[in-house]
């Protein structure tokens, strides 16, 4: 039996002053959002699940300002235990939401966003560990009202995402050593679920798994409809059966991608650093995945996290970089992860915009050695995939992945008025239309409106009155 060891990090360098907070109100939403295709990653089918929202009203500086995030709830990925049902797993994340809305609501003296983050957020982690629940699902609301809280304090500034990182505004000690960047566009990474069907033809022959609503339904269609050259391909953590069904993907990348890029995703399948070697040994002997291998960026997360950050991998000679995300529940795991032969994290926005701003701080230390990655955990359309764009791209990601927009049709069952509100906002992000989706042209999304809003990389909030509240 093995005792996990947290390691100190790194202490930074100190905090800045940053703009002055007050919570006034904490409110936390739902919307139920259904999966136009099924999408399975390691044991784990997903239909449908909820989208939580959160809404502060704060005082920064003298004004009064809103500040809102959104982020999917998604089952067996915050905690990966098969006894839970999917339904107890949404009720772990919203306990989790509200144990941060209840440590946050109770500070009340001003103080700046990242201070906030330290104070409530540390109260919230710890009140959910000791409910029993997994540090990556405590950490899940606190990362929530972080969103929330920066962006009331831009949009009280009147400052976009980077504008007001650079300003120093959220107070954090991470900012200033990085090269922030504001880019355009990005290339779009799109997942390719194990339950995916790679091409038409394949699809043809399953016609209960076509959906018919007139959008991509195949790796296949997707490639020819969004012109697409970066992919995310899941993995079993089954040497034979993973390598069978990359050989497959290569087959339609080789010949209808271009000069295409892959990462691969274990999300925590392979039972031990032998499996994994095994694997690796598997899919480097095969002559016909030969150039997909030449195309592969990285290898995330192979080995559950309950024994990731104790079994080096460095003897494996993996030769891609290999990386951390469903380890990152804790600020030292990158540094153990470093001493096990990791070269690399990644960034999402539902584990929280410190956490990214840490990592991205700690890579540009060694930005030849080390990377940054950017992940999405199925971001919709709206304050989620623009968040988590805004966040990403500035600490440099090119290319991030961006699953939601092909799994669920557009804003879902979100009103009109909303999806025409945030579309007419950021019309170059989404499609125009009676249902507007993400706009995708040659494989990429373009950013220039998620950069530009002041506030976390959105011009408007949901119709609040549209969602359901969660309640204790």
């Amino acid at each position: 039996m093995t005792t996990t060891v947290y390691d100190a990090p790194q202490p930074p360098a100190p905090a800045t002053t940053g703009a002055r907070v007050r919570l006034r109100s904490v409110e936390l939403f739902e919307r139920p959002v259904t999966l136009r295709l099924p999408f399975r990653f390691g044991a784990a089918t997903v239909t449908r699940c909820p989208q939580a929202f959160v809404r502060v009203v704060a005082e920064v500086d003298g004004r009064t300002a809103e500040g809102a995030t959104a982020e999917l709830m998604v089952p067996k990925w915050f905690d990966k235990n098969p006894g839970l049902t999917h339904e107890q797993n949404f009720e772990q994340l919203r306990e989790s939401l509200r144990n941060a809305a209840d440590a946050y609501g109770s500070e009340t003296s001003a103080q700046s966003p990242w201070q906030l983050a330290i104070q409530a957020g540390d109260v919230a982690v710890a009140r959910g560990v000791a409910r029993g629940l997994p540090r990556l699902v405590a950490q899940f609301g606190t990362a929530q009202l972080d969103k929330a809280v920066a962006d009331a304090a831009l949009r009280a500034a009147g400052l976009s995402w980077v504008a007001g990182l650079r300003a120093g505004l959220l107070g954090d000690p991470f900012s200033a050593a990085l090269p922030l960047a504001a880019p355009a566009r990005v290339a779009l990474r799109h997942t390719v679920g194990l339950a995916d069907r790679i091409t038409e033809a394949e699809l043809a022959a399953e016609r209960d798994a076509d959906p018919r609503d007139g959008l991509p339904a195949s790796l296949e269609s997707a490639i020819t409809h969004d012109g697409l050259h970066h992919f995310k391909l899941k993995l079993s953590g089954r040497p034979d059966a993973d390598t069978e069904r990359l050989a497959r993907i290569a087959a339609l990348l080789d010949t209808r991608a271009g000069d295409y890029r892959v990462t691969l995703d274990g999300n925590e399948t392979f039972a031990s650093a032998a499996a994994l070697g095994e694997f690796w040994a598997v899919f480097t002997a095969r002559p016909e995945l030969a150039g997909l291998l030449a195309r592969t960026l990285l290898l995330e997360q192979p080995l559950p996290r309950a024994i990731t950050l104790q079994e080096s991998i460095a003897h494996l000679g993996i030769g891609v970089p290999v990386i951390l995300d469903e380890s990152d529940d804790h600020p030292g795991a990158f540094e153990r992860g470093l001493s096990l032969g990791y070269r690399g994290i990644s960034s999402k926005a539902c584990k929280g915009i410190y956490r990214s701003l840490r990592s991205a701080a700690r890579v540009a230390q060694e930005p030849e050695r080390l990377l940054l990655s950017g992940e999405d955990l199925t971001c919709q359309a709206g304050l989620a995939v623009q968040q988590d764009c805004a966040l990403a791209s500035s600490l440099g990601v090119t290319h991030i992945e961006r699953n939601g927009h092909h799994y669920v049709d557009g804003f879902g069952i979100a009103p009109e008025a909303e999806s025409q509100a945030f579309a007419a906002a950021h019309p170059d992000l989404y499609r125009p239309g009676t249902r507007p989706r993400l706009a995708v042209r040659d494989g990429r999304i373009a950013l220039a409106s998620v950069h530009a809003a002041p506030g976390l990389g959105t011009a408007v909030h949901p119709r609040w009155d549209s969602l359901q509240t969660i309640r204790d």
